[in-house]
């Protein structure tokens, strides 16, 4: 292959994509790092554990921990001691969290047609099929 290494194209798509979530986001008190990722994670499974959440969107423990503490903050989320393992947290979406969901899926939704718009509807579901096999084999290294 010739040109750009395909991660080094991946990586600037991603940067350029990450400033404009986080630019959009900014106004909610979501800061950028994927905060948004794992808020959707939450609302989507009410009662994920910090270790399921880690594992779910393949980012470091410390970094969960941090991004927890944050969308906490915000009152976007409250973490409720597990009763089967009190060493652990389960998170659930707050009201706020709930009644903003629809806006971040708006911002996100805009953010995709914004990288897709010069893309037809085949090379669309092309691109999704071709990256989801890159995803893929990346996390079975």
């Amino acid at each position: 292959m010739k040109g750009t290494p395909i991660g080094k194209l991946i990586s600037q798509i991603s940067r350029q994509n990450q400033k404009y979530l986080t630019r959009e986001l900014k106004a909610y008190q979501i800061g950028g790092g994927g905060q948004h990722s794992f808020l959707i994670e939450i609302i989507r499974e009410p009662g994920i554990n910090q270790d399921q959440l880690t594992d779910k969107l393949q980012f470091d423990k410390a970094t969960t921990a941090r991004t927890v503490k944050q969308l906490e903050d915000a009152g976007y989320i409250v973490r409720k001691i597990d009763e089967n393992d009190r060493r652990a947290y389960m998170l659930y979406p707050t009201k706020k969290g709930m009644e903003f969901y629809p806006t971040l899926q708006k911002i996100i939704e805009t953010s995709n047609q914004k990288l897709t718009r010069n893309l037809s509807e085949s090379e669309i579901n092309q691109l999704f099929t071709l990256l989801k096999k890159i995803e893929f084999t990346s996390r079975n290294n």
